[in-house]
């Protein structure tokens, strides 16, 4: 069963939320504040969060950006803000997926069980992948670059794969779109796209400005521009 933590002060909307989850059989754990949720998040094994962007004690992203340095356990962002800089914030510190309230139940469902997929570890396979200074565990999932751990999300992790399984060649945006999301309903657009590689870059490049990993093909899409070795 997984372990969802939601954390928002909405007392009507949290039950609503709860009652619907818990039917679907997840277990939940509430909380109201940032200082609350980050209680639960210490306290708990959680799967995946959902959290309101306005809280009464501040803004939901702190409580992400706290996440992020202990975690890259999927987060949602719930927000009645239909705003691109909203949005765009948000992913830029670290969630994964946001849905705007007022939402439909089934969408919620959708977005919160093709997060848990995403965030599958992949063990099936024992090797490593090697390009420069970056290092891809495949059967532990993580990723280094000499030697330092580079923590990435689940969606990022998938995207860095995507890019180092085809070295040296021009993957076209609507191609990576496709592989992120698989058979699972369209969440993903060109515009949250381009924030998960700046991301990825953040995280990887010496210069995220003069990237020498991930490059830019204009019109075409993006290409990983050093070889890759399996070990």
């Amino acid at each position: 069963m997984s372990r969802l933590l939601l954390v928002e002060d909405d007392e009507a909307l949290a039950l609503g939320i709860e009652f619907t989850l818990k039917d679907e059989g997840y277990d939940v754990i509430k909380a109201n504040t940032i200082e609350k949720g980050k209680e639960a998040f210490q306290a708990e094994s959680i799967d995946l969060v959902i959290l309101d962007i306005n809280l009464p004690d501040g803004s939901g992203y702190e409580l992400c950006k706290y996440i992020r340095e202990k975690s890259d356990v999927p987060v949602m962002f719930l927000t009645a803000l239909d705003e691109e800089v909203n949005v765009v914030l948000g992913l830029e510190i670290g969630g994964d997926d946001y849905i705007t309230k007022p939402f439909r139940v089934r969408e919620l469902l959708s977005r919160i069980k093709a997060l848990l997929r995403r965030n599958l570890r992949n063990t099936s396979a024992g090797n490593k992948l090697k390009s420069g200074d970056i290092t891809v565990d495949i059967s532990a999932a993580s990723v280094k670059k000499n030697d330092r751990d580079i923590i990435l999300t689940a969606q990022e992790y998938k995207l860095l794969l995507i890019f180092m399984k085809k070295p040296c060649e021009i993957v076209k945006r609507d191609e990576i779109l496709k592989e992120l999301i698989e058979a699972e309903e369209v969440f993903f657009d060109e515009n949250t796209l381009s924030v998960y590689i700046k991301r990825i870059r953040e995280k990887l490049e010496d210069n995220p400005r003069e990237p020498e990993y991930i490059i830019t093909q204009r019109g075409l899409g993006y290409k990983w521009n050093k070889e890759v070795a399996s070990q």
